[in-house]
């Protein structure tokens, strides 16, 4: 009876190791295998026979050799339980991905446990690797992931000229402010709109001005540099933090954006219609006590620019005194 039951629990033990949805690897001390369950059988297409007492480098050429390496000798050494997680790691055997819930992934993403395991006299000759397939719940944190961001970016875009919007512009501006005092570089803000709008949505509409707005943006994206920030401020005006640029070169940018703009009317319904604008512009300065004076400083020189007859440009520096 006992010999029986003994047989019954051999074989229970056989049906779980070679139908339990995890992978099952043994590997010896010189990283040949000993062990192949069902698991790692049905992902990779070779037969228990096929992979005994190969070596696993030559089986996979694909695993990171001296990653795996260093991971198992610690198991072996040390005689402790390892663990890997997929974002560290995406997979330590390159299974396709076949749940066709997560059909997106185009490998299985793994998390593993490296088990040492003990003869008789408590060596550790062998290791034990369990292959967790964990693709749902990596695809489902990458989409998620995915989907925080383009929300934050959305967050943080003028949903008409989708440049940055002014909650998000002013939070880089005060981030730059703080930087510019730290280091005591030089950094400018350019701030503009359009000349009489107003008479622009009144002559033609307000999906008009809209198309307008668009238009000035993407010509500021064209024109400006992969560093420089602008965005939305309001209505019909726009901010620009020119990143270490000081007052000479953002006079030569915002000249460069005037004319363009006077030069490049918008097309809306067959009929072109022409702007310009006024810009007024104010490097950093030790007198700015907070980023909203910056702000501020660039809008008085914008006003006296509105002032003096628009389409046209004033630096603080030549106003401030008036101020």
């Amino acid at each position: 009876m006992s010999a029986d039951l003994n047989m019954n629990e051999i074989h229970w033990l056989m049906d779980m190791f070679n139908t339990v949805d995890v992978g099952l690897v043994v590997l010896d001390r010189e990283y040949k295998v000993c062990v192949w369950n069902g698991f790692m059988e049905n992902h990779s297409g070779l037969l228990p026979s096929a992979v005994k007492h190969k070596d696993l480098f030559d089986l996979f050429p694909a695993i990171d050799e001296k990653w795996f390496r260093s991971k198992s000798e610690s198991v072996f050494v040390l005689k402790n339980r390892s663990f890997t997680i997929w974002e560290q790691q995406p997979y330590i055997f390159r299974f396709k991905n076949y749940r066709p819930i997560t059909g997106k992934a185009d490998y299985m993403y793994q998390n593993a446990t490296f088990i040492p395991l003990t003869n008789t006299r408590g060596d550790v000759e062998h290791i034990c690797i369990i292959i967790y397939d964990v693709t749902d719940v990596a695809v489902n944190k990458k989409e998620l992931e995915q989907l925080n961001k383009k929300l934050e970016q959305v967050s943080q875009t003028d949903s008409l000229t989708q440049l940055a919007n002014r909650g998000h512009w002013e939070h880089t501006l005060r981030q730059e402010f703080l930087r510019t005092k730290r280091s005591g570089g030089c950094s400018t803000l350019l701030m503009f709109d359009i000349d009489h709008f107003k008479k622009v949505n009144d002559e033609y509409g307000h999906s008009c001005g809209d198309e307008a707005l668009r238009h000035i943006a993407k010509l500021l994206k064209g024109t400006l540099r992969e560093t420089d920030i602008a965005g939305r401020y309001g209505g019909e005006e726009f901010a620009i933090t020119l990143l270490d640029t000081d007052k000479q070169g953002a006079m030569i940018i915002a000249e460069r954006l005037r004319e363009l703009i006077a030069a490049t009317p918008v097309a809306y319904k067959d009929q072109l219609v022409s702007m310009t604008v006024s810009i007024g512009i104010a490097s950093y300065s030790n007198e700015f006590k907070n980023h909203e004076r910056w702000i501020e400083a660039a809008d008085k020189a914008l006003y006296n620019s509105k002032h003096n007859g628009r389409n046209s440009i004033t630096m603080f520096d030549d106003i401030k005194n008036d101020a």
